[in-house]
């Protein structure tokens, strides 16, 4: 690694750590020339594949709107922000982990209900009702007796 000091091309790694519950690796690093230290951040460079929208667009994937769109399904729901953060990181380590470049839309959107039905089962039904465009109220009798079904009737 160069210095980012005198720009000498060699460094000697001084010590490392493993930081995130070892997502990271932060290490210490020493000049050979200019024996300045500094220290350094490793991750792994993982892509979060491309979301393909229904009507064929492309977009990046953004973690900020999924966290927005539950937020505002659990608007006044007694779910921590602990809780949110884990559910949108299961969603981000669930599509890594398909391994795929693009991802449906409706794939992302199942994935975002799944963690919303586990969380909380009024925040479910908001977000459903606007992500599957509700239109009578049948809509939404249909939607929550599926859930208590699933639910084992609780």
């Amino acid at each position: 690694m160069r210095c980012p000091f005198c720009n000498a091309p060699d460094t000697k790694v001084v010590d490392t750590r493993t930081i995130s519950n070892g997502a990271e690796i932060r290490r210490r690093r020493e000049c050979i020339s200019c024996h300045q230290r500094f220290s350094t951040l490793e991750e792994a460079d993982i892509r979060m594949p491309l979301i393909v929208k229904t009507d064929g667009t492309r977009e990046p994937f953004n973690e900020n709107k999924i966290r927005v769109g539950m937020l505002r399904a659990l608007e006044k729901r007694p779910v921590t922000v602990d809780s949110l953060d884990r559910a949108v990181n299961t969603i981000k380590s669930r599509l890594r982990a398909s391994g795929e470049r693009e991802i449906k839309s409706r794939v992302l959107g199942g994935y975002v209900m799944e963690e919303l039905f586990r969380l909380d089962s009024v925040a479910y039904i908001r977000f459903a009702s606007v992500y599957l465009s509700f239109s009578t109220i049948q809509d939404f009798s249909k939607a929550i007796e599926a859930m208590e079904k699933s639910n084992g009737g609780k």
